[in-house]
């Protein structure tokens, strides 16, 4: 709960910086008239008393509009003009107005009063001193000073609505930024959780494919199956060791497909030539979980598969500055299947959706025509290594404090 309620007309009451402000301003107002009223000797009011009178009856007059401050700002919050029934709330303020004039002008002439200032001859000639009567109205009211404290009213009042203005503006300004951190957490949480979808979409795939490569050998080569199931328990376990990481260290991410590229060279008897290359810059780089193995797939199923002879799969990985660019090459029909590859079911659209997930615009997969013949795809993203990572997470620990 913030410290302004926007529904309580902005009443919360003066901080002790506020008090602090009052005052001093109330102060710096009553030397200002003491010292106008010092000036002005031709007074009839202070001709004949001591120089401290006027400099006791300035304060006190000041104080009491300091004491209203608090009040008056608990009206403007309370009559807040931008609300409905404007004129009946301006009409009301010019009401309370007069009645906080005329309230202030009665106890200043009662203390004035009893100081009896102004000169008085009593019996004997000698001097006395007696109230003012220059300007009074029927009821003791003196018509210029109600009018100058209606006016002092509603400029506390004009102060009032600015704090009140104010108080409004930075809650509204609090609220928005909950709502930007809830709105920002709950994208986050969002895109976690279709990344996740996407992961318990691709491992069933990539698990039914293995297996129906494994179940292509079972009577033609037994004791090649049983090494494709051991690699195959090794895959499965690194899948549910990683648990729901997103990112992986490429070098992590080149030994699991390595186990699978076994697999495939098992089933294919020796026919299957690989070839990674990794820059050694790139190792440490940070990269989505099973992002290379669907492209692989893709390259042994529309590439190898299409062609009589030895196949040929080529893995490479590069930085380019601040850019990471990884690379499946085949030597199968090439472009013939393009086309066909852009369009192939769950892997690559599947890699797609989440390099769009964790890098936005940043990040993108294409299919070209090898320069050797057959497809390559290529993944251009962001780099980032674990250590740049965490040195950024650090920083910004760090700057937060």
């Amino acid at each position: 709960m913030t410290d302004f309620d926007e529904h309580s007309g902005g009443t919360r009451p003066l901080s002790r910086a506020e008090w602090l402000g009052v005052f001093a301003f109330w102060t710096i107002m009553a030397v200002l008239s003491a010292a106008n009223r010092l000036a002005d000797q031709g007074e009839p009011v202070f001709s004949a008393v001591p120089r401290a009178l006027p400099i006791v009856l300035a304060f006190q007059q000041m104080y009491v509009w300091a004491l209203l401050t608090p009040l008056i700002f608990w009206i403007a919050g309370r009559f807040n003009i931008e609300r409905s029934s404007v004129w009946v709330r301006v009409l009301t303020l010019v009401a309370i107005g007069i009645v906080v004039a005329i309230t202030v002008d009665l106890l200043n002439y009662t203390l004035v009063s009893q100081l009896r200032v102004g000169p008085r001859f009593g019996a004997g000639g000698a001097a006395r001193v007696r109230p003012p009567s220059t300007g009074w109205l029927p009821g003791n009211l003196r018509g210029p000073m109600v009018i100058n404290h209606f006016i002092l009213f509603w400029g506390v009042l004009a102060a009032g609505f600015a704090r009140d203005y104010f108080l409004r503006f930075r809650a509204r300004e609090r609220e928005t930024a909950r709502l930007q951190g809830e709105t920002s957490q709950l994208q986050m949480q969002l895109a976690e959780a279709k990344l996740s979808a996407l992961n318990a979409q691709l491992n069933p795939h990539f698990l039914f494919n293995t297996l129906h490569a494994v179940s292509s050998l079972v009577e033609r080569d037994p004791r090649g199956v049983r090494r494709m199931i051991a690699r195959l328990s090794e895959l499965l376990r690194y899948t549910l060791d990683g648990g729901t990481d997103q990112e992986v260290v490429l070098v992590q991410e080149i030994a699991f497909l390595e186990r699978y590229l076994e697999i495939m060279q098992i089933r294919f008897q020796g026919q299957l030539e690989i070839d990674i290359q990794l820059g050694d810059d790139a190792g440490d780089a940070l990269v989505p979980s099973l992002i290379l193995q669907p492209l692989v797939e893709n390259a042994v199923k529309h590439g190898v598969d299409k062609i009589s002879g030895g196949g040929k799969i080529k893995i490479a990985a590069r930085r380019e500055v601040d850019r990471l660019v990884l690379m499946v090459s085949d030597n199968g029909p090439g472009p013939v299947k393009i086309a066909k590859l852009d369009d192939a079911g769950v892997g690559l659209a599947n890699i797609r959706q989440r390099l769009e997930q964790l890098y936005g615009s940043e990040a993108g997969l294409t299919l070209a025509e090898s320069p050797n013949g057959g497809t390559v795809a290529q993944i251009t993203m962001p780099f980032r290594s674990r250590n740049e990572l965490r040195t950024t997470i650090v920083a910004s620990a760090e700057a937060s404090r």
